[in-house]
């Protein structure tokens, strides 16, 4: 590590509008069935317990990932532009990332990652491996927009990397490739692991809404429950009321009874060729492909 290594940029974009956040979530609770975005998962807690899920023997994605970054990681450098600004989405402990500099060489490097506090911390010591590297860290929900306004521009020509091609990186579970026969033995329970992680990381959902709207949600009082939707080819993570209860807050209420779900997430699983054609319809080009030995897991590349 370097002593005297320059901190990180940061600049906060998300959650500057708590009424906006407080209507969101609002609307969720009292839709039927009620529901709430995943993004909600990840304050400082839900983002270490998504790090501590990722580590389980049952969450097979991150390793499978690992190991196609690990053998295929020249050729994707070779794919890519050379000296390219680094846009990390969902950034987290910024580890996946991390892994490819080596190969990926960046002059400059954005992470993205709705939990500002726990990015602030994980690049932070990511600055003193990489003390020559400009690193920006962007508190922002690019769920809703994938504009990054003027500040992260000055902060861009500042460093000289206004002109930079970039190479925005996505990983992640959600386009695992599986055939319904397949998930209902390998997904499945790596959503729903023998020591609990990912109930309490769901269940955690609970607190940080009560943070937002000043709700009095009980997460004692809910099961976690993940099961494979094999018409829809996903994943769903809900919240079932464990008994008849009424969560209330300032302006508004909602009755759950025994047994009524609250869908907490959808965690798609493509087709190489679905997902080749989703790449396609959104006006993306030279698509490339790598995946493991089993074809669980696929890492993608296209061209703006």
């Amino acid at each position: 590590m370097t002593r005297n290594a320059p901190a990180p940029h940061f600049i906060q974009t998300h959650l500057s509008n708590p009424a906006a956040v407080r209507a969101e979530l609002e609307a969720g609770l009292l839709a039927t069935p009620a529901h709430v975005s995943p993004k909600y998962f990840y304050d400082a807690l839900g983002s270490r317990l998504f790090d501590a899920i990722t580590e389980l023997p049952e969450y097979y994605p991150t390793r499978t990932e690992a190991a196609i970054f690990g053998r295929h990681g020249a050729e994707m450098a070779a794919h890519l532009p050379a000296g390219a600004l680094l846009v990390d989405l969902g950034a987290g402990s910024c580890a996946k990332a991390a892994s490819l500099f080596p190969e990926l060489q960046p002059a400059g490097y954005v992470a993205v990652d709705i939990s500002v506090d726990y990015l602030r911390d994980a690049l932070g010591q990511l600055q003193q491996r990489h003390p020559a590297l400009p690193m920006l860290g962007l508190g922002m929900d690019f769920s809703t927009t994938l504009q990054f306004g003027d500040a992260v521009g000055r902060w861009l020509s500042d460093h000289r990397l206004h002109s930079a091609p970039r190479t925005v990186f996505y990983p992640g579970s959600s386009i695992g490739n599986f055939i319904p026969a397949q998930a209902v033995e390998v997904l499945e329970p790596a959503y729903d692991d023998a020591l609990g992680v990912t109930a309490a990381f769901n269940r955690n959902l609970l607190l940080n809404v009560n943070r937002w709207m000043g709700s009095n949600f009980q997460p004692v009082l809910w099961r976690h429950v993940a099961h494979f939707n094999a018409a829809e080819s996903r994943i769903e993570m809900h919240l079932e009321a464990l008994q008849d209860q009424t969560v209330v807050w300032e302006g508004g209420q909602r009755r759950f009874v025994a047994g009524e779900r609250m869908h907490t997430e959808n965690s798609c699983k493509w087709t190489p060729a679905s997902f080749e054609t989703l790449l396609e319809q959104a006006g993306w080009r030279d698509v490339r492909r790598w995946t493991d030995k089993h074809g669980w897991f696929g890492v993608f590349a296209a061209r703006a």
